[in-house]
């Protein structure tokens, strides 16, 4: 009996040791297969299948495709130090005399978002991101970071383009269709919101042509509930394929924060201006110098006239093209060169597509009837950079 409880000892203590061997140098070899779940689970499968297929409603493909064309645009620039009020005043000046404010000038930071518009390097932005920016740096989605030039800028549509110097090709993004977009298509705002780094957020078309909003000269915004935020300005809305089909640049607010009322420039009207800005450097509109007010039923009455159709020509500046063809204050432009004019914005949008030199015929509405006038039409001017 002894004999028996002797053999058993001996052989636990060798199975402990193998056991303890086989922990520490091969723990894998203990592993069995994994315990089922008690629950019938259907697992999705991982990345690296050959079946896997994109969600329903998913749009990763399309932010895909455009992320890596969409960069963030970071800028410096002098600004003046705010001056002591003590040298403004009086008694202070009377006991210590003029005293000069020898500060130096502050350095302030901006940062927007931008859109690689060609491979070649060039950048769509808005205006305002850049505006009296002393240096520009650009930083692409993969982390390579560049110095930035400008080319040229049109603030009445609050666009600028920027120019990379950089050897190898960019990842430009695809410019959508002009008529491609419709209210209620779904689309995705890429940007750089507060500077937290590239995110997308997805919304649908809310309205086209919002204008009269004060934001800037020529206004015709693709409206949109896709969150935009600071940051986003100069940013790509692009459809659900991945296309681009408008430049991120205001947001209704009254806290900063995005409250779903998003505006973008159409793309119809990006890709006029960086057509421009690139052959030439600047974005050339017709002009004849008048001030235009919409025409209504009252001040159809009030001018005698038959019906509130039309612009309404409220002021002519001395010396201009529309002054020297003889156009006065209180004709009504009915139309420029046969297309009809029904309002001051078409009437802004058609005399500045333009060229300057381009003999127009203009049919004005008087009280006494209607009559055509040949207008030269002169080159707009454009407007000081702010500084």
């Amino acid at each position: 009996m002894r004999r028996l409880w002797l053999i058993f000892a001996q052989a636990v203590t060798i199975s402990v040791a193998v056991l303890f061997v086989l922990t520490t140098l091969k723990p894998e070899w203990l592993k069995g297969a994994a315990p089922s779940s008690v629950v019938e689970i259907l697992e999705a499968p991982g990345a690296a299948s050959d079946s896997v297929v994109v969600a329903p409603g998913s749009y990763a493909e399309a932010a895909k495709r455009s992320m890596p064309a969409v960069v963030h645009i970071y800028t410096t620039k002098d600004v003046e130090r705010p001056r002591h009020p003590l040298l403004d005043d009086p008694i202070f000046r009377h006991f210590f005399g003029e005293r000069q404010d020898n500060a130096p000038p502050q350095r302030a930071s901006g940062l927007g978002s931008g859109v690689v518009a060609s491979p070649d390097g060039f950048i769509l932005t808005n205006n305002h991101v850049i505006e009296a920016a002393d240096e520009i740096e650009v930083a692409l989605n993969d982390g390579r970071k560049f110095p930035a030039k400008l080319v040229g800028r049109d603030p009445e549509t609050d666009l600028a383009v920027l120019k990379l110097e950089d050897n190898g090709k960019l990842p430009a993004i695809t410019f959508a269709a002009t008529d491609a977009v419709e209210v209620g298509d779904v689309v995705l705002a890429i940007g750089n919101p507060f500077g937290v780094g590239q995110t997308v957020t997805m919304g649908i078309v809310s309205a086209l042509g919002r204008s009269q909003l004060g934001i800037n000269t020529f206004e015709n915004y693709i409206q949109t509930d896709a969150a935009i935020n600071p940051g986003n300005s100069g940013g790509a809305l692009v459809d659900s394929h991945g296309n681009l089909v408008g430049i991120n640049t205001a947001i209704y607010s009254r806290s900063g924060g995005s409250l779903g009322i998003g505006f973008a420039i159409p793309v119809s009207i990006a890709r006029n201006v960086l057509e421009q800005i690139v052959s030439t450097g600047e974005v050339t509109r017709g002009w004849i110098g008048v001030e235009i007010q919409e025409m209504t039923a009252e001040l159809a009455e009030s001018f005698g006239l038959p019906k509130a159709d039309g612009a309404l020509i409220a002021g002519v500046l001395r010396g201009s093209p529309a002054e020297r063809a003889g156009i006065r204050p209180g004709d009504v432009l009915l139309s420029v060169d046969g297309t009809s004019v029904h309002d001051p914005r078409g009437m802004l949008e058609t005399v500045a597509a333009l060229p300057p030199g381009h003999e127009a015929r203009f049919r004005i509405r008087r009280p006494a009837g209607e009559v055509d006038l040949k207008v030269q039409v002169g080159r707009r001017p454009t407007p000081p950079a702010e500084r």
